[in-house]
């Protein structure tokens, strides 16, 4: 029988328990186990939506420590009638994971491999584990999982299992449920079940099994007539295991293994203790051949005859996502090595073997196999494996790409999985163009080529009409799929978007069988209801996150006048014409900073670790709280009114951006451009106008005008390093942590005492106006009277190779500030004031066209990004066009042959932290260019996210344990393993950490370069 809480979804899919029983939930919770339970308004919003187009409160989130717990969980909540819900990364594009259930998180404890059987080729491991996480631990055996999805980074096991995931080389290795071998998971009545082989089932899950065989054999004639016979088929059940009408074998020995029922299930018939998966040898090599289309018809057309050759992946990048790839600093330099020219469509051939030779082989079939279709190089071909995986991540990226167009028209998934044989693949893509422009509109492609399942996504206004020509579209697309006997479901599951078309697909027969197989395995409805069974209406407008305003509660964004400019926001795209329109109000005064915000799609690639900056405070915590998604989601929900009229700089906003150390990684690491520093800075303007600044606060953003005079008496202002009841005296008025030592002051400041033969502003611009080497010097505060000797490094350097140098200053001998002390805590209009008078000292050199080559990345990039939106307009664009840090400048000049000097060998290795401004602007490469300058250096880049010091976030006692998380996560480690290396790091406060967590000295490339001036 149904619990009455399914039976209330049926009618209302967002209807959430009554509040006592929601109450009693928590309460049981808190008191049975030691796992999170959040139950609060914000945390419910951040797990409310996925990567879909829906938004689904739930009735609160427990993250789990043990599988136990799940267990116990799972009781409560069965005793309770509240359903469950089951989640990994929540990266599902189809609104699998959003519902009005209690929501239960596996991502960040249950995440173990429990066993490798190196010979067998299997590894047991639980749902929560992230697949490139258990690749990298089988890497050492030679093995991989190779259901290679391009969310690897993010995606979990038990995510993909449920959604029978396929990823880029099916066409070698099957899907997911082709490669999981047995499943241990609970029913709805809590018994926990081993699935497997139907030969060694008994008890329970043999019960299961009889009965699924009977369904199959009562329905055998509807399943031979109406079950997509294609390996991309992933809706409904997959009751076809009795058949074995899939194109290719679950089991290689024609078995039936009842685990196959559970992949694909999303959650709806068991909830996943731990999965047994089938493992392949690792490609011992690889070559990839780009194919260059001029049109898009060429590439569908030529995908069935490139198959024929055997490849392991054939993938489309169409022209939207190469011009979008080509405007991500990110992706640029990648994409432009696999193009002739400006193609209309490129396909990734990859050939993979366990020799080079054989494969550079295929390389030449392919291109004479393109040449036979009519088209001569057209192929480039990359044999060396670095370009390959360049290419493939922005591949992999595809998503996020797509989703970065501007505007409040998006590429909408719902009919993107759609699979059709490949003979008529190059058809259907024509008559669904079609489909799109009859409707206004145009779509997105990418993806599996090889099999026939293309990403297509319309660009669609999901505010205002976009759920009306949802429908339309998603019909005509249902007719085109049956006229070419394809599968509507052709890859990320059914979910929300795709449930309502399985009886469309399988007809009201076997949609029953579906229903019985539901009842047999959860009776009570206890399992993520409203999937699969009884799904809503695809395009009910009360489940989408940006509800049009026909629906009960539309979507509309709050009154708020931003203190940045977030005017480039509000362009408009033309679906068809490409083009955009002027920026606008947006319709409120939110405006762009809500498009902004509205950027995040959910798609989760800022849950990574091993690669890139974002999100530093997320890698150490594992809290949707602290990752740039989850503070994205909060940010939404706060400007759109749903957590309140004034939540906007509530405590629960303050929370979430709390950890935010306003790294900029996601600057660049996000592909859709979510620019989370930025948004912080916005958020403490208001949050601090509402509730005051910290003494704290107004003392570091005082700090450039404190230096001059504490530079005087830098005898007393160091006692607090000295002095223990300082530092406690400190860490209790203050909140600066009395086990953090502080920069120590210094009265020899740079402005003290200058180095000799620093040229005069006149000089400087009548060299430039001759044609001379000359250069503008910016020495920051911090370069100034902490680390002064970086700052006289530079001048000598630069001197050393022939420039003059201006240090420029302000009137009284003193130095220019950039207002970063002052944007960190919020304090925007005392920044402006501060960044206008560095402007107007810049301004006649920018114009001059010098180069104001700057020290600290966190102050000189503030020139090229947070100066451009707070109102300077074009003054503030010429001097970001001059500016340059140190490095920048040396490297450029280098290329341009106008800087040489003579340095001898460093004798020693030489290892380099970047700071996490310099690779949010791509400024890493550079200082390498630079080290190479070095006789005999081959310098190493630590990979590492931030240092944890962020400014002052590691100084403050509340976030210091966190700090040094951060640092312990990779930095710390990696110079500890090198004592005999020399440490590069140009950031003041990166330098910092490394000498408080390392107890070594690392040195501001300018220094190290005059060290080894010959």
């Amino acid at each position: 029988m149904q619990i009455d809480a399914a039976t209330r979804l049926k009618r209302d899919p967002t209807a959430l328990p009554p509040n006592e029983i929601c109450a009693a939930l928590a309460r049981r919770l808190r008191a049975e186990t030691r796992g999170e339970v959040l139950f609060d308004a914000a945390s419910r919003g951040r797990y409310a939506t996925d990567a879909s187009i829906y938004q689904i409160m739930p009735a609160g989130v427990f993250v789990p420590t043990s599988a136990d717990e799940v267990a116990t969980a799972l009781a409560i909540a069965r005793e309770l009638q509240v359903p469950v819900l089951p989640r990994g990364g929540g990266t599902s594009q189809c609104g699998q994971t959003t519902g009005a259930a209690l929501v239960i998180d596996c991502s960040k404890h249950l995440r173990r491999v429990l066993a490798v059987d190196v010979e067998q080729r299997t590894a047991t491991v639980e749902p929560g584990l992230v697949l490139d996480h258990l690749n990298a631990q089988l890497k050492p055996h030679g093995l991989w999982f190779p259901v290679d999805v391009s969310t690897s980074a993010q995606a979990t096991l038990g995510g993909m299992a449920g959604n029978n995931s396929c990823g880029s080389r099916s066409i070698a290795y099957g899907n997911m449920v082709h490669n999981v071998l047995g499943a241990s998971a609970w029913l709805g009545d809590g018994s926990l079940l081993d699935f497997g082989p139907v030969a060694g089932l008994h008890g329970r899950a043999a019960q299961i099994a009889e009965h699924v065989r009977s369904l199959a054999q009562e329905h055998q004639a509807e399943i031979a007539a109406r079950w997509p016979k294609l390996l991309r088929r992933v809706g409904g059940y997959n009751l076809d295991i009795f058949n074995n009408q899939s194109e290719r074998p679950y089991t290689g020995d024609g078995s039936v293994n009842l685990a196959h029922l559970l992949v694909g299930s999303e959650g709806t018939l068991a909830f996943t203790r731990s999965l047994t998966l089938q493992l392949a040898p690792l490609p011992k090599a690889k070559v990839l051949g780009v194919v260059n289309f001029p049109s898009f018809h060429a590439a569908m057309d030529a995908a069935q005859h490139i198959v024929a050759l055997g490849p392991t992946a054939v993938e489309l990048v169409d022209r939207t996502m190469i011009e979008l790839s080509l405007a991500n600093p990110a992706f640029r330099t990648v994409i432009e090595t696999a193009l002739i020219g400006l193609p209309a469509a490129i396909l990734l051939v990859e050939f993979n073997g366990d020799t080079k030779p054989p494969l550079q082989a295929k390389l030449k079939d392919l291109d004479a196999l393109i040449g036979d279709l009519g088209l001569t190089n057209a192929v480039v071909a990359m044999a060396d494996d670095a370009p390959q995986k360049a290419l493939w991540e922005v591949r992999k990226a595809g998503l996020n790409i797509m989703m970065s167009l501007k505007g409040d028209g998006k590429p909408v998934s719902f009919i993107e999985d759609c699979a059709v044989p490949l003979q008529h693949l190059a058809e259907y893509t024509d008559a669904l163009t079609e489909v799109f422009a009859r409707h206004g509109t145009r779509g997105t492609w990418y993806a599996h080529a090889s099999v026939g399942t293309l990403h297509v996504r319309p660009i669609l206004d999901m505010r205002r009409d976009g759920a009306l020509k949802m429908r339309a579209i998603a019909d005509e697309a249902a007719a085109l799929v049956r006229k070419f006997k394809g599968a509507y479901s052709g890859e990320h599951g059914d979910g929300l978007c795709r449930g309502e078309w399985i009886e469309w697909q399988f007809g009201p027969a076997l949609n029953e069988a579906f229903r019985a197989i539901k009842a047999e395995m959860d009776p009570a409805g206890l399992f993520n209801p409203g999937k699969m069974i009884d799904p809503p209406r695809m395009d009910d407008g009360a489940l989408f996150r940006f509800a049009p305003p026909t629906a009960p509660k539309p979507y509309r964004r709050i009154e708020l006048k931003p203190v940045l400019d977030w005017s480039s926001w509000n362009v408009q795209a033309d679906p068809v014409t490409e083009q955009t329109s002027a920026p606008g109000s947006g319709g409120d005064s939110t405006g762009g900073l809500a498009k902004a915000v509205e950027m995040c799609n959910n798609n989760g690639h800022c849950r990574k670790f091993d690669a890139g900056t974002m999100c530093p405070s997320y890698r150490v915590t594992r809290d949707e709280q602290h990752l740039t998604r989850g503070r994205a989601n909060t940010l939404r929900l706060a400007l759109s009114g749903q957590l309140g009229p004034h939540a906007f700089t509530s405590d629960a906003v303050a929370e979430a951006m709390d950890l935010c150390v306003g790294c900029k990684g996601c600057r660049r690491d996000c592909p859709t451009g979510v620019d989370m520093a930025k948004m912080k800075i916005e958020f403490l303007a208001h949050y601090t106008a509402r509730h005051g600044r910290s003494v704290k606060d107004r003392l570091i953003g005082a700090l450039p005008d404190i230096a001059p005079f504490a530079s005087r008496v830098p005898w007393l202002v160091n006692l607090r390093n000295r002095v223990p009841l300082a530092r406690r005296l400190g860490e209790r008025w203050l909140g600066l942590a009395a086990a953090r030592s502080l920069p120590a002051w210094r009265r020899d400041t740079f402005w003290r005492a200058r180095p000799a033969g620093l040229a005069k502003r006149d000089e400087v611009l009548d060299a430039a106006a001759s044609g001379g080497k000359a250069v503008v010097l910016f020495v920051d505060t911090f370069n100034g009277y902490f680390d002064s000797e970086n700052a006289r490094a530079a001048a000598h350097v630069l001197q050393a190779a022939g420039y003059l140098v201006h240090a420029v200053h302000k009137g009284d001998g003193g130095a220019h500030c950039c207002g970063r002390t002052l944007l960190a805590s919020g304090q925007v209009d005392a920044a402006r004031v501060k960044l206008g008078a560095l402007l107007g000292a810049l301004l006649p050199f920018a114009r001059a066209n010098l180069a104001i080559v700057g020290l600290e990345p966190s102050c000189l990039l503030t020139l090229r990004d947070e100066a451009l939106v707070l109102g300077f307009g074009e003054s503030a664009e010429r001097v970001a066009r001059a500016a340059q840090l140190f490095e920048e400048f040396v490297a450029d000049e280098i290329k341009a042959g106008r800087f040489a000097l003579e340095l001898k060998p460093a004798g020693a290795p030489i290892l380099l932290h970047g700071h996490c401004h310099q690779k949010a602007f791509g400024a890493v490469e550079p200082i390498l260019e630079v080290l190479r300058l070095i006789p005999g250096a081959q310098p190493e880049l630590i990979d590492s996210s931030c240092c944890g010091m962020a400014g002052s976030f590691g100084y403050e006692a509340k976030h210091h344990a966190v700090s040094m998380q951060m640092a312990e996560a990779a930095l710390l480690p990696a110079i500890r393993r090198r004592p005999e290396a020399i440490v590069v790091a140009d950031g003041t406060s990166c330098r910092h950490q490394i000498a408080d967590g390392a107890q070594r000295e690392a040195l501001h490339v300018a220094r190290l370069l005059e060290r080894l001036l010959a």
